[in-house]
């Protein structure tokens, strides 16, 4: 073999040689890349607790890689649903509306492609004893690509646990404002909202009236039929009261068989209709005792500029024995 042809292999053999070490340059630099934005989204979703801040946190990331218009994740078990939509006005409304429609499907077990509405959607399935539920997102012009799709995949694996800290999060937090029992928010509710309640009595010149409420003749529901019979009985009144007040009343369990009810926007006479009515429904329970039929009496106050919150609750607690000495099952006002 001659020297230009020995010359010649060996040029060949060392371009190839280059060829491949800058191939693989190449391919280490776009894995170090991606780490780099991979390890970016562990550390924004280090330190959030709540669903809606983590699918917006998600979006906001993503987006500088991968553009949509609007992520959305539901876990249907927990009953929790929350979505991005980058869109305002009309769009939003829309694009809101089908990604609704597509999260409230059954969880399909593998990812999915399609259109719909001028979208394309995609769907990936959270299917693991430790983080369920369903992420959509919603792109318009071109569908992803293979590549975009692998990046989000890649993504959705440090997602699934942030996910699942979020819901477990905020069902502890949930169960830690609502009475075990009955399911109605508790005493921390109540000192957590009637502050910013009142102010916004006052600011607008609006009613707002208190309703102190205690079961008549519960004692003897637990002393002659037992404690399981009187936490029954406890969930049956709590059931009834809820279907008689509106959503944006406040009903709380305080303890015992005390309840705390407050009305805006209610002056004392209607509170008074209201009132009444929670008479009726609770002796519609039909719970009878030796000494009598479960009722309820009920005092009502209504805030009055330049008093403080304690004597507004002395108030009324105040009225409500009044309702008590009075034969009890009634309502009192002040």
């Amino acid at each position: 073999m001659n020297t230009k042809v020995l010359d010649h292999q060996v040029n060949v053999q060392i371009a190839s040689t280059m060829e491949n070490l800058l191939s693989e340059l190449s391919h280490y630099r776009q894995q170090s890349e991606k780490l780099k934005k991979i390890n970016t989204l562990y550390q924004r979703m280090a330190g959030i607790l709540d669903l809606p801040s983590m699918v917006e946190a998600y979006s906001i990331w993503l987006m500088e890689f991968v553009s949509h218009e609007l992520v959305g994740y539901n876990n249907p078990t927990r009953d929790r649903m929350h979505m991005f939509c980058s869109y305002h006005g009309p769009q939003r409304r829309q694009a809101i509306q089908l990604a609704q429609e597509i999260l409230e499907q059954p969880l399909d077990k593998e990812s999915t492609t399609a259109q719909a509405d001028g979208f394309h959607v995609h769907k990936w399935a959270f299917n693991s004893p430790d983080c369920y539920g369903l992420l959509v997102m919603l792109r318009k012009g071109k569908p992803l690509s293979e590549e975009e799709l692998q990046f989000i995949d890649e993504s959705l694996i440090i997602l699934a646990d942030p996910l699942k800290r979020a819901l477990e999060y905020e069902e502890i937090f949930a169960q830690a404002r609502k009475d075990s029992l009955t399911g109605l928010p508790n005493r921390f509710v109540f000192d957590e909202r009637i502050g910013s309640i009142v102010e916004q009595a006052n600011r607008h010149g609006r009613p707002l009236t208190l309703a102190a409420l205690d079961l008549d003749h519960f004692k003897a529901v637990n002393d002659t039929m037992g404690h399981l019979m009187g936490d029954e009985v406890l969930k049956q009144v709590a059931e009834a009261l809820k279907k008689q007040i509106r959503l944006t009343d406040l009903l709380v369990r305080m303890g015992g068989d005390e309840f705390l009810l407050v009305l805006p926007d209610t002056s004392m006479q209607d509170a008074r209709f209201l009132a009444e009515r929670l008479c009726v429904a609770v002796e519609e329970l039909n719970i009878t005792t030796d000494v009598g039929r479960l009722a309820v009496s009920i005092g009502l106050s209504e805030w009055k500029t330049g008093i403080d919150l304690n004597t507004w609750l002395e108030r009324a607690d105040d009225i409500l024995y009044q309702a008590k000495a009075n034969g009890r099952a009634q309502v009192a006002i002040n």
